[in-house]
């Protein structure tokens, strides 16, 4: 399986190669770094590698199974964003915590973001025919993770610590209010009854056409929001 070859019109087995080298190599940059930041920006950056080490092992495996199967590897996804998504919530303690971030936002944030996977993979497969309640039980979730950092305790924090803090807090906001909005629009054409009633086919939004807007968006968030992090180290 790990020889076999993409071929030239399986635009979602190169995105999973892509995004697998792209992961690695953010990795690779941020652990490299940790030595040349200062410490009280260390643990961020560390996380910040963290999360693109683990987003490049799973995509591996997620190219190894889409070349095998010709399917969605929806498991190994749940499973990759279920480590990554806490930890780059968990960023947002670590960049206010000078500014007096508790341990009580941090669980707020984890649990938050928990339930919003957890919800949303019984809605995409287990309960994938009461995929209406568990979208609307993952959606509150993750707009109460919008509202924590946009108007909540990550806000306020944001406001009160330096400059580039609150200014990092808030590209991270907008990474978390724009570019996570694809994964509940991934949800909503992917489960049954599509967007509005209008099923995914229709649509010509296949489960394989949204690996590769999934793949694209993981890039982006997973990757920006280190090197959000890494600025801010810099900055501040």
């Amino acid at each position: 399986m790990e020889h076999m070859q993409i071929a030239s019109d399986n635009y979602v087995a190169f995105t999973f190669f892509i995004g697998t080298m792209a992961m690695m190599a953010a990795s690779v940059f941020f652990f490299f770094e940790l030595s040349n930041t200062s410490p009280q920006w260390r643990t961020s950056i560390l996380v910040s590698g963290l999360i693109t080490f683990i987003a490049a092992v799973h995509y591996y495996y997620m190219r190894g199974y889409n070349l095998e199967n010709g399917a969605s590897p929806t498991f190994f996804r749940y499973v990759d964003w279920l480590l990554t998504v806490p930890l780059m919530c968990v960023e947002f303690y670590l960049i206010t915590k000078k500014a007096g971030a508790t341990t009580n936002l941090l669980w707020k944030l984890i649990f938050a973001s928990v339930v919003m996977l957890v919800t949303g993979y019984f809605g995409e497969t287990i309960y994938s025919d009461q995929s209406v309640f568990w979208g609307v039980v993952s959606g509150l979730a993750y707009f109460y993770i919008v509202y924590l950092v946009w108007y909540g305790d990550v806000a306020k924090l944001a406001t009160a610590s330096s400059p580039a803090v609150a200014q990092a807090t808030k590209t991270l906001g907008w990474f978390v209010l724009v570019g996570w909005a694809i994964y509940p629009l991934g949800y909503i054409v992917g489960t049954p009854g599509g967007l509005f009633g209008i099923p995914a086919s229709d649509l010509g939004i296949g489960g394989l056409n949204m690996d590769i807007i999934y793949n694209i968006g993981d890039a982006v968030n997973k990757i920006g929001f280190g090197l959000v992090i890494y600025t801010l180290s810099r900055k501040d």
